[in-house]
This record gives structure tokens, C-alpha cells and sequence, in this order.
């Protein structure tokens, strides 16, 4: 598959801070691809790179095999959809979402034709003759998005368009943002640093950290094999719980347990005895008659209980530290409570204690 942007050996730095270090990264036609990290890694900044809003310090970016390195914004072929709406209060829809046409000389045919292409995909018809102060905040990001659809280009760029709604709104343009993908089959970059909306709208995730890429992949491997401690912690709601111990051979050693990871998938055929972090998700921990099954069952003692619905979130004192575990929303569990628990050597993390790689 051809690439869409091809961003090779990318630096940029602010006087003598370096703020993108030698980035590459292939984005393919019609990939979705998310970039995540928390505040400051970088993620926005490149877009703005790739958008020609900031100028790079050394490498180059490719759109559609074309070198747009100190190419002008308008010229690249791209549309914008930023974290503020950004729209004119004195015009209706209509009129924002043609403003940039009529600046470009689009005759007035098309630039119908397009408003009109826009709002059915975004099902903001009924909205074309109101004024942004007459729409709620997810109607106005809808427009903010028509805005970018109607210059009909090849590529799409999200700047966390989301972090302003609220939870109920993020959810259904999530849900609607997906649709449009899949209807349009454009090739679409989207910044967040949600780890919900990465997960559930990616092709791909890039996950960032310090300037630098940490793992690109689509989300079902991330979750299942991170490369690294920094990504299995930043991946995954509640975090992944993680041990210190001692990896001899095939069996983990901290306090408090023991473990057999005989059955765990290393990354690499050789590894050497050494200190190590064990991780698991809250949602493998099993818990029950389900523990008895497992590589390594213990007894822990609740101390919180979250209910949240469809399953509970509790925590519990195990190993000399507080441990999350996901259990079935109408378990019936209770402060104070002693409960089994199991480890699956085949749902394990194992990271290199000086290094945080993935073993």
C-alpha cells in the first residue's frame, strides 16, 4: 500500500531545546492513525510540522510522495480540525463552512455542492442557517469538522478535537468520527492524549514520549505486548499493576510471591537472570474459583471496592503494595473481604529493570 506522509529523520528544536528527534514514521493511504502521549511529548507539534504551521529544524515530510518540507500550509493538501472551534460568531454554518472556498475562488456551484456534501456526511443539515451561538458545543465541533471535509483533501488533521466536550458528547463524535473514516477512506492523523479515544478510533498508535516514538502499532498489540514499562503504564484504564522482583530462569521472585513465567512469550529467545518489573492488567487478575486455574494463586485483603456498573474496580492490599482488580460488576465484594486471586503466566508483562524494555 502507497504511503500518504512520510515524515523521514525529523528534528526540531527551540534554540537549544530539542523538541522532535530524528522522527520517522510512515503513515499509509487511508491509515487512521492516532498519536498519543501525555502533555509535552511532542504529539501536537509534529501535527503542526506535517501541517506546515511550524517550520523543522532538519528532515523532511512527504504528502502524497510530494516533498512539502517549506511548502506553504494552504498548498499541502490537508485539512485542520483544532481543539477550539475557531468559528466566525457572525456567520451561519453555511458561511463557515464556505468562507475558505469563497477565498480560494471556488466558483459558487461547487462550493454548494460541497457545504451541502459536508453537512449530509455530518448530519448537520437542519443547522446551515444557524449561527454558532445557537449550537451546543458538540454541534459547533461538527461544523469545525465540515469546515476541513468541504476542501476535499486527501488528508485530515485532529488536534484533539474532543477535549472540549463533555463525556456524553466525546463519546457519540468518537463513534460519528469512526463512521466518517470509514465513509470517506481518507487518511486521517489524530493527536489526543486520551488513551480511550486512541485505542477505540486507530489503524495504528503512536505513542510518544520525550520527543521520540516509543512503539507504533495498531492497539490490539500494544495492549497485548508493549515494548516498554513507559507503555504498558500509559496504556490501559486503571494502569497496569507492576511488581519488583528477581527474574532466575523461568521463575519470578518478589515480595510476597513467587511465580512460574515458563508460560510467558518472551520478546526474545535469550534473556539472562536479572532484576525485572512484572506487570498485569486489573482485568487478568483472576479472581474465585477462576484463581485456582491459574500459574499462581494467592490471597489478597480488599481494602476499596469501586462499583462501576458493569464490573468493579477493587482494590487490595497483596505483596506489601495496593493491587487493582477488575471483577464482575454484581460480585458482591466488601471492605475488609479476603479474596483469591490468580496469575496467568500467559497474561504477564516482563520489563529489564535498568533498561524498562520489554523481555
Amino acid at each position: 500500500m502507497a504511503n500518504s506522509v512520510e515524515i523521514k529523520n525529523l528534528d526540531l528544536n527551540f534554540g537549544a531545546f530539542k523538541v522532535l528527534k530524528q522522527l520517522n514514521l510512515d503513515i499509509a493511504e487511508g491509515e487512521f492513525l492516532v498519536l498519543l502521549g501525555s502533555s509535552g511529548c511532542g504529539k501536537s507539534t509534529l501535527l503542526n510540522c506535517i501541517a506546515g504551521l511550524l517550520d523543522v529544524s532538519d528532515g523532511q515530510i512527504f504528502i502524497k510522495g510530494e516533498n512539502v518540507t517549506w511548502v506553504e500550509p494552504s498548498e499541502r493538501g490537508i485539512g485542520m480540525v483544532f481543539q477550539s472551534y475557531a468559528l466566525y460568531p457572525q456567520m451561519t454554518v453555511r458561511g463557515n463552512l464556505s468562507f475558505g472556498l469563497k477565498n480560494a475562488k471556488v466558483p459558487k456551484a461547487e462550493i454548494a455542492k460541497r457545504v451541502d456534501q459536508a453537512a449530509k456526511v455530518l448530519q448537520i443539515e437542519a443547522l446551515l442557517d444557524r449561527k454558532p451561538g445557537a449550537l451546543s458545543g458538540g454541534q459547533r465541533q461538527r461544523v469545525a469538522i465540515g469546515r476541513a471535509l468541504v476542501r476535499d483533501v486527501d488528508v485530515f488533521l485532529f488536534d484533539e478535537p474532543l477535549s472540549n466536550l463533555d463525556a456524553k458528547l466525546r463519546t457519540d463524535l468518537r463513534v460519528e468520527l469512526k463512521r466518517l473514516h470509514q465513509q470517506l477512506k481518507n487518511t486521517m492523523i489524530y493527536v489526543t492524549h486520551d488513551q480511550v479515544e486512541a485505542m477505540t478510533l486507530a489503524d495504528r498508535i503512536s505513542i510518544m514520549k520525550n520527543g521520540v516514538i516509543e512503539q507504533l502499532d495498531t492497539p490490539e498489540v500494544i495492549y497485548a505486548k508493549p515494548c516498554n514499562k513507559y507503555v504498558a503504564d500509559f496504556i490501559g484504564s486503571p494502569a497496569m499493576n507492576l511488581f519488583t522482583g528477581q527474574l532466575e530462569g523461568t521463575t519470578f521472585t518478589a515480595e510476597g510471591f513467587s511465580i512460574d513465567v515458563g508460560g510467558y512469550e518472551f520478546a526474545t529467545e535469550t534473556h539472562s537472570d536479572t532484576t525485572a518489573w512484572l506487570g498485569i492488567r486489573p482485568e487478568h487478575i483472576l479472581t474465585g474459583d477462576a484463581a485456582h486455574t491459574a500459574t499462581y494463586t494467592g490471597t489478597a485483603e480488599i481494602d476499596i471496592v469501586e462499583p462501576m456498573g458493569s464490573d468493579t474496580l477493587v482494590w487490595v492490599n497483596f505483596a506489601g503494595q495496593s493491587v487493582r482488580v477488575r471483577t464482575d460488576g454484581q460480585s458482591g465484594l466488601k471492605s475488609g473481604d479476603a479474596l483469591t486471586i490468580g496469575f496467568d503466566a500467559a497474561r504477564l508483562h516482563l520489563f529489564d529493570m535498568t533498561t524498562e524494555i520489554r523481555l
